[in-house]
C-alpha cells in the first residue's frame, strides 16, 4: 500500500463524532503495525566493552510512493528522563554523510578510542557530552543511498532538496506510530551543514500537517542548526568578509576586491581582470588553509588561483589516500580526517553489521560520506522556510562555529538580519564554567520564542565535534527555555 494512501485524515470535534474517533484508534494501530519494516534492539557493540549503558535501537522505516526507500536508523533514549525529555530527529548533512558520523563524531553518545588504535579493529568510549544525556534522539541516515539506507527500486536513489524532505517527514509518522510513548514529548528537527537545507522543510511539513490533522499530531516545539547551508549565495559569498575578519587577507586586499567585484565573488564578471586577479590573490592566501577548520593541519591542497569563490565543498571533509593507507601513522602527518579512517573500519566490518541489524547484501561499501548518490541540489535558498516558520511561532537555535570558513558565520548573521526581525536580547558572550564560549543575540519575528543565534567559540564545522561541552550545554539551556 503505498506510504501516502494509508495516512488518512481524521478529525473529531468537541467528541462528537464518536465513529471517526474509532476509524482514529483504528487507522493508529492499523499504521504501528506496519510501520517500521524492522528493528534491533543492541544492548553490546562490537568495539565496546560491557553493556551498553544506554538503550540503543536500529532498524529500517519503508516510505515513498511504493514503500522502497528504505531508511535507516540508530535511536538513542535520553539518559536522563525519556518520558519527559524531547525527542530530537538528527540530520546529518552532505548531503550523503552518514547518521554515524553524527552519533560518533559530534553529538552521539559513543566515540571512538582514538588513543588506544593501532591499526587492529576500532575501540569504543563514551562520549560524557553527548546530547542523550538530555534527550531522546533519532541519528537518520537519509536521503538513500546514504549510510545504509537503501532502495528496493533504482528510481528511488534518485532524490533533491525537495524530495528528501518528505521522505523524511514519512519517516517520522511512521516511526512515532511504532512508538506511541514519544507522540507527546517536545519534538524538534536538528542538524548540520548541508541538511540546513533540509531541516526547515521537514518542520514546515510536520507544522503543515499538525494544521491539517494528520496521523500522528506532532508535538513540535522548533528546530536547531549548526554551520547550516541556508543561502548558498549568499553563505559562498560571505567568505571574502570573514577571510578579511580572521587576518587571512589584508585590509588592502579587500579593500580592492571589494571594489573590484562590487562584493560579487560567487559569479564574478570574468571579464574584468581587476576582480579575477583580486580572487587568485584571495585564494593564493586561504586555498592551504583548513576550511572545516582554519587552525586545524590541511590534508591536502586544492589547485591554486581559482577565477570564482566556488572552491568550498559541500561535503564534509573525507580522507585523503595517503592516511587510508597508513592509518597507523597517526602521528607523523596527522589531520583530523585521520579520525574519520576508523568509522570506515568499523562500520565496514560484517560482524558491526550484524549487530546493527543491517540487511545483507544492501550496501556493498559504507562511506561517512557518499559522494556519488544521485542527488539534485535544486533549492538554492531556504531563507523563506525560516520566516514562515518564525512567523509560525516555532522556536529557533542557529549556532555557528566561528573558525569554519566553510559556512562562515558572517553570512549565517546576513540571512538572520535580512528576516528583518526584532532584537529582543544584544549581542553578548555566553559561558561555560565560567568561560566565554561564544556570544549570542536573540530575536522575535511575530510571535513566540523567536531565534536564537549563537557562536561557538572555536568550534569548527561543525561545532560539536570541536567544542562537545559547550555544544552540549548550549543545546541543554536552550531547550530547556533557560536561555544561553
Amino acid at each position: 500500500m503505498a506510504t501516502e494512501s494509508i495516512f488518512l485524515k481524521v478529525s473529531c470535534i468537541n467528541g462528537k463524532y464518536v465513529g471517526l474517533m474509532c476509524l482514529h484508534v483504528l487507522l493508529v494501530l492499523l499504521l504501528s503495525s506496519i510501520a517500521t519494516s524492522s528493528k534491533t534492539i543492541l544492548d553490546t557493540l562490537p568495539g565496546y566493552p560491557g553493556t551498553l549503558p544506554f538503550k540503543l535501537e536500529t532498524g529500517y522505516v519503508a516510505v515513498g510512493e511504493i514503500d522502497d526507500l528504505e531508511l535507516f536508523y540508530y535511536f538513542v533514549e535520553s539518559q536522563r528522563n525519556p518520558v519527559r525529555d524531547p525527542l530530537v530527529l538528527w540530520l546529518t548533512g552532505g548531503p550523503g554523510c552518514s547518521a554515524l558520523s553524527g552519533l560518533l563524531y559530534e553529538i552521539g553518545p559513543l566515540t571512538f578510542d582514538y588513543a588506544a588504535f593501532n591499526g587492529s579493529s576500532p575501540t569504543l568510549v563514551q562520549n560524557p557530552y553527548s546530547w542523550t544525556e538530555v534527550a531522546n534522539v533519532i541519528f537518520l541516515d537519509a536521503p538513500v543511498g546514504t549510510g545504509f539506507s537503501y532502495s528496493n527500486t533504482q528510481e528511488g536513489y534518485y532524490s533533491s532538496d525537495t524530495k528528501s524532505p518528505q521522505a523524511i517527514y514519512l519517516f517520522l509518522r511512521k516511526w512515532l506510530l511504532d512508538h506511541p510513548r514519544y507522540i507527546k514529548n517536545p519534538l524538534y528537527i536538528a542538524g548540520d551543514s548541508y541538511s540546513g537545507v533540509i531541516v526547515p522543510q521537514v518542520t514546515l511539513l510536520i507544522s503543515d500537517g499538525n494544521r491539517d490533522g494528520s496521523v500522528p499530531p506532532m508535538a513540535l516545539l522548533g528546530y536547531m542548526l549548526g554551520n547550516p547551508v541556508t543561502d548558498q549565495h549568499g553563505d559562498q559569498n560571505s567568505r571574502v568578509k570573514y577571510f578579511h575578519r580572521l587576518t587571512l587577507i589584508s585590509d588592502e586586499l579587500y579593500e580592492s576586491i571589494k571594489a573590484g567585484c562590487n562584493e560579487e565573488y560567487v559569479d564574478p564578471d570574468i571579464n574584468n581582470s581587476t576582480c579575477v586577479d583580486d580572487i587568485g590573490l584571495v585564494a593564493e592566501c586561504t586555498i592551504r588553509v583548513n576550511d572545516a577548520h582554519i587552525l586545524e593541519p590541511k590534508c591536502s591542497f586544492a589547485t591554486p588561483r581559482p577565477k570564482t569563490m566556488n572552491w568550498g565543498r559541500k561535503f564534509f571533509d573525507d580522507i585523503p589516500d595517503e592516511i587510508i593507507q597508513s592509518p597507523t601513522k597517526r602521528e607523523e602527518k596527522w589531520c583530523r580526517n585521520s579520525n574519520y579512517v576508523l568509522s570506515y573500519m568499523w562500520a565496514n566490518d560484517q560482524t558491526v553489521q550484524n549487530a546493527l541489524g543491517v540487511r545483507n547484501g544492501t550496501i556493498i561499501d559504507w562511506k561517512r560520506c557518499n559522494k556519488s548518490i544521485a542527488y539534485d541540489s535544486n533549492l538554492h535558498t531556504v531563507v523563506h522556510y525560516h520566516e514562515e516558520l518564525l512567523t509560525r511561532g516555532y522556536r529557533a537555535l542557529i549556532y555557528s562555529g566561528d573558525h569554519d570558513m566553510m559556512i562562515p558565520y558572517v553570512g549565517t548573521l546576513a540571512w538572520i538580519n535580512f528576516l528583518n526581525m526584532t532584537t529582543v536580547d544584544g549581542w553578548r558572550p555566553w559561558t561555560v564554567d565560567g568561560q566565554i564560549a561564544g556570544f549570542t543575540e536573540k530575536y522575535v519575528k511575530a510571535s513566540g520564542d523567536g531565534l536564537t543565534f549563537a557562536t561557538v567559540k572555536g568550534g569548527g564545522h561543525t561545532a560539536p565535534e570541536y567544542k562537545p561541552k559547550e555544544c552540549l550545554e548550549m543545546a541543554d539551556r536552550w531547550m530547556s527555555f533557560y536561555g544561553l
